[in-house]
């Protein structure tokens, strides 16, 4: 299944995808995009998202944390 990691800040996207490859080197490395809501005005505002593919279940408690760590949260996609 496919997770979303979400972020205010681009810096903080990418140091938790670089995280991420390091702890589960056979998922690769995860993609950072910027998301940009339909009709918003202030491309500022947009947010950040780390795309991860299949994730075991068990390890999405640790994935969250680091999420967290970082003012972030994550959505199953």
């Amino acid at each position: 299944m496919r997770q979303l990691l979400v972020f205010a800040e681009r810096d903080d996207a990418e140091e938790v995808a670089e995280t991420l490859a390091e702890w589960f080197p056979l998922l690769g490395m995860p993609v950072v995009v910027r998301e940009t809501l339909a009709g918003e005005d202030d491309a500022e505002d947009a947010q950040w998202l780390v795309v991860v593919e299949g994730l075991a279940e068990e390890h999405l408690a640790k994935v969250d944390a680091l999420a967290e760590e970082r003012e972030g949260w994550r959505e199953s996609g």
